[in-house]
């Protein structure tokens, strides 16, 4: 199937991103919200970041070409013409199950229906629809207009013509996609949360401090950013929900959330969104 209109589900970092990409690649797309404010945030973001890659030269079409083809809306139903729906909203079970059941009933029988999440069951999800074939999981990395990777992850009844019409979407988006299994924490999370866990172990053993460890994976291992300061960019809370996730599905002990990592969270040291993480904004 051809997709030509594409809806975003959630405005917030990952949501805007994929909108902003979506528009640049030519798709008619919505961004739903159920907050103006929100939206108003995240327009001003995604115009911020049109500005800049076209002052780098690497903007096809101008920023008020691509502002064109991009809606927003508070209105769920703006989105029943789109051809693929994207989910971004909060990492959170139960909204994202309303969020299909409602997208199932609204869009029509040939939409596929995608989720950005980062750990939980494709499968899962897809069981909420009368659609299973039509949906699977479309992760994009942060930030969306920068990052290359899209990781495709099929659930238990996906399609392989929904499948590849994902992958051509994500392709005309400038992504590079790959395919990985419906798992705990997918290709991506299985690897990098354990190592930002680990970090944080580290620290908590006084092994080195929060910089010198993050400066080891620089400098030691060529990371563009160490594990401690790329916690607080994904979110601290982030990093700690998909590490429980990891240690309640996989049912091993080296997936446990380390004790500090918790902490931070109980404090609401979040990272960048809030402040404060491991490091001081």
């Amino acid at each position: 199937m051809k997709v030509s209109r594409i809806g975003v589900i959630g405005s917030g970092s990952m949501g805007n991103g994929i909108a902003q990409v979506s528009a640049q690649a030519g798709f008619e797309t919505v961004l739903f919200d159920i907050s103006d404010a929100q939206l108003d945030k995240a327009m001003a973001t995604i115009q911020k970041s049109l500005a800049k890659l076209q002052e780098k030269g690497k903007l096809k079409d101008d920023p008020a070409t691509v502002a064109k083809r991009l809606t927003r809306t508070t209105q769920l139903e703006m989105l029943k013409s789109c051809d693929l729906a994207i989910e971004a909203a909060t990492e959170n079970r139960e909204v994202k199950f309303k969020i299909f059941r409602d997208l199932d009933a609204l869009l029509p029988k040939h939409a596929l229906l995608a989720t950005n999440t980062s750990s939980i069951s494709i499968t899962e999800i897809a069981g909420k629809t009368k659609r299973p074939e039509q949906v699977m999981g479309m992760h994009f990395m942060n930030p969306v207009p920068l990052m290359t990777l899209c990781e495709g992850i099929r659930g238990l009844a996906t399609s392989d013509a929904a499948f590849q019409a994902a992958r051509e979407a994500a392709e005309a988006m400038g992504k590079v996609f790959i395919e990985a299994k419906d798992a705990p924490g997918f290709a991506v999370n299985r690897i990098l949360m354990p190592m930002i866990n680990e970090a944080f172990f580290a620290l908590q053993e006084g092994l080195a401090t929060a910089k010198d460890i993050d400066q080891a994976m620089k400098l030691g291992c060529n990371f563009p950013m160490g594990p401690l300061e790329l916690a607080d960019f994904v979110g601290v809370d982030v990093c700690f929900m998909v590490c429980e996730v990891l240690h309640r599905d996989l049912g091993e002990d080296k997936y446990r959330p380390c004790p500090l990592l918790r902490k931070y969270v109980e404090a609401g040291w979040l990272g960048r969104k809030t402040g404060r993480g491991v490091y001081v904004y």
